[in-house]
């Protein structure tokens, strides 16, 4: 196990009812608030009526930062930090998805941040100031309700970037908000979640016992847990549970003292910069893809994968039949709940695969299982034609 240093300032409000906290909340962080959200499934649910009602109770001025996309846009996060600057916002709300969340995140550090947003994506500066973030969760996916790490989209360069910003001070989740979820967004945040947990898992550290049996309980509970979900959408308990393994899937509690990898998040990020595809929909896609490329740089770990989270017998297998078998299960399960499987369900061909291989690679090789080039990259998108 190697060293490390764990630290995680996000109060988590979880179950049925906490969005009544938001008031006492809100008193403590400021009467300017921006409040950030999507293309308005708040309003039809009827959410957006009751935070608003709670910020107004709490003597709040509401500003609103409307219509974040879905991979969201730079441009966007530009328009929120104008609207802080503008009306001097002193803390900021995101009610939504990860997406929301995100493109919060980028507001909340680049609003004190004298320069351009895009720097901290770019690598050219880290975040030293942020406004105070809380959160209305919506879409159990990205775990981005706890953690630090924001993905935004510059549609002009066609670039996806992650970057390193600010912990929301607080979240709140209530199953219940997700019962409106469509289907195919629970595909996708299912498959999200389950490829964070992959990309922590898959590593060559040794002596991280606690730390495998940790990322496999979780995996383990969203399989047993996804087609009930999908089988019964206001199944309050099975959305609570998959709601918190969407959290703890990425909330760094799995990757302390590992190695971790996250070469294939950077691989979907190309391929949605350039054709806008969902995220948890292109890593459904290209994770099993990535499994095949790799397994041999430690396929014990990978038979590890197959027998302790699918249940494969290994009885009259080799060690490398049991490892395949592993990523036999994970791609049967994507597609068993209506997860697409090749890029051609989006439509998506062979003509950019060198863009979007580049685009991958940004600052280098990727991944630390096996190290990426552009020409490993584009070998892994040419098999998920």
């Amino acid at each position: 196990m190697n060293n490390f240093i764990y630290h995680n300032p996000t109060e988590l409000l979880f179950g049925k009812g906490q969005l009544s906290h938001l008031t006492e909340k809100a008193r403590q962080l400021g009467t300017s608030v921006l409040l950030v959200y999507g293309g308005g499934s708040i309003k039809r649910s009827g959410l957006y009526d009751k935070v608003v009602g709670l910020l107004q109770e709490a003597g709040c001025r509401v500003h609103e930062l409307s219509g974040v996309e879905p991979n969201p846009r730079l441009s966007t996060v530009k328009k929120g930090i104008e609207i802080c600057r503008q009306e001097n916002v002193e803390w900021i709300l995101a009610v939504g998805g990860g997406s929301v969340i995100d493109a919060a995140k980028a507001v909340a550090v680049g609003v004190p941040y004298e320069g351009d947003v895009w720097d901290f994506y770019l690598r050219t500066a880290v975040p030293e100031a942020a406004l105070p973030l809380g959160t209305v969760l919506t879409l159990a996916a990205t775990g981005s309700e706890m953690n630090r790490s924001s993905v935004v989209t510059n549609w002009e360069t066609q670039e996806k970037l992650g970057a390193s910003t600010t912990f929301p001070t607080f979240s709140i989740l209530d199953p219940e908000h997700t019962f409106t979820v469509p289907r195919d967004q629970t595909i996708y945040g299912i498959c999200d979640m389950m490829s964070h947990v992959f990309e922590q898992y898959f590593s060559h550290t040794e002596e991280i016992a606690l730390q495998t049996r940790f990322a496999e309980s979780i995996l383990k509970t969203v399989i047993e847990t996804a087609e009930r979900v999908l089988a019964n959408p206001e199944d309050y308990d099975a959305r609570a549970t998959i709601l918190y393994c969407g959290t703890m899937a990425l909330n760094g509690t799995l990757p302390v003292g590992v190695e971790t990898d996250w070469a294939t998040h950077k691989i979907e990020h190309a391929v949605s910069a350039v054709y806008d595809i969902p995220h948890g929909g292109g890593l459904a896609i290209i994770f099993p893809k990535w499994m095949r490329y790799v397994y041999r740089e430690n396929v014990s770990r990978f038979k590890r994968f197959a027998v302790e989270v699918w249940g494969v017998d290994p009885s009259g297998k080799s060690e490398e039949e049991i490892a395949l078998a592993g990523i036999e299960a994970t791609e049967a399960f994507f597609a068993r709940i209506g997860a697409p499987t090749r890029l051609a369900d989006y439509k998506i061909g062979e003509e950019k695969l060198p863009v979007m291989a580049e685009k991958a690679t940004p600052f280098g090789p990727i991944g630390s299982f096996k190290q990426l080039t552009s020409a490993d990259v584009a070998e892994i998108l040419r098999m998920c034609l």
